[in-house]
């Protein structure tokens, strides 16, 4: 609902002092009850959050699921499970607090439209009807996050054939996947580059390239798709590549180890 697990801290808080002030002795439902409760305050904060104007960056919210957990603990594997997700938050993140409450308590939740309807102010009808919205806007972001995996996959499979051309020496498949005018910016802080910073075009990049990559891995550096050479929790170098209709236009390396650290590394898995 809120997209922010401190703000979620901050509901669960907030509902918990409710309950201890409230006489619960005739409550039958205390599971409906208490989903009332947390969905009002949540419906509170999202609203004074738009009261305030606050724009809600990719810095902050929505924040992803983390623990120190280890993945073998079965709670925390089902908390995993059960998560909404990263790229739902993001879809969320379009609708007002009406409709995803609305939504979130019926389409994820499976709470009936009479019991969602107090809870946001609203009749039954128009309850209905916001989730509906709700629905139809989510569903159109939804089609916006496939066409962005589709571009993905496509830059992850030309990332492979990068590395696998690299790795078996050959020259002429690197070609194929390098822009004729394709840059590559070299960090000095990696010895065998310090002499050569940039280099312009394919023929040469392919040549620095050709029979290496080795214990090269595909990744997400900063959100693009990308190359860590050596173990991904200490990586030699990293390289951020720009694809430009198919094809590698600039390859940009970090080696120094303090820039490498600021750096936000994700492994793309098969």
């Amino acid at each position: 609902m809120l997209g922010s697990l401190s703000e979620a801290d901050d509901a669960i808080q907030e509902s918990w002092i409710r309950l201890s002030r409230s006489d619960t002795s005739r409550v039958e439902n205390m599971g409906g009850w208490l989903t009332t409760i947390v969905s009002r305050v949540c419906l509170d904060m999202l609203r004074s959050r738009k009261s305030r104007r606050e724009e809600l960056t990719m810095d902050t919210i929505p924040e992803p699921v983390t623990s120190l957990q280890g993945r073998s603990d079965p709670e925390h594997e089902a908390l995993m499970a059960d998560s909404v997700g990263f790229a739902m938050l993001v879809v969320l993140e379009k609708l007002n607090p009406a409709e995803r409450i609305a939504f979130v308590l019926h389409d994820i939740f499976a709470l009936s439209f009479s019991v969602i309807a107090p809870i946001i102010g609203r009749n039954e009808t128009a309850t209905r009807q916001l989730a509906s919205r709700a629905r139809r806007r989510v569903r159109g972001v939804e089609s916006t996050l496939k066409t962005a995996e589709a571009e993905l996959k496509r830059k992850r499979e030309l990332v492979d054939a990068f590395i696998a051309a690299s790795r078996n020496g050959d020259f002429v498949k690197l070609l194929t996947v390098l822009d004729p005018n394709v840059v590559l910016r070299n960090d000095t802080a990696f010895p065998p580059a310090s002499n050569t910073p940039v280099l312009h075009g394919s023929q040469a990049v392919a040549k620095a390239f050709v029979g290496r990559a080795q214990g090269a891995q595909p990744v997400l550096v900063n959100g693009s798709v990308g190359v860590v050479v050596g173990s991904f929790d200490r990586p030699i170098f990293v390289l951020e590549f720009k694809i430009v209709d198919g094809k590698i236009t600039e390859m940009d390396m970090t080696a120094e180890q303090a820039r490498l650290r600021q750096l936000d590394l994700a492994l793309l898995n098969d």
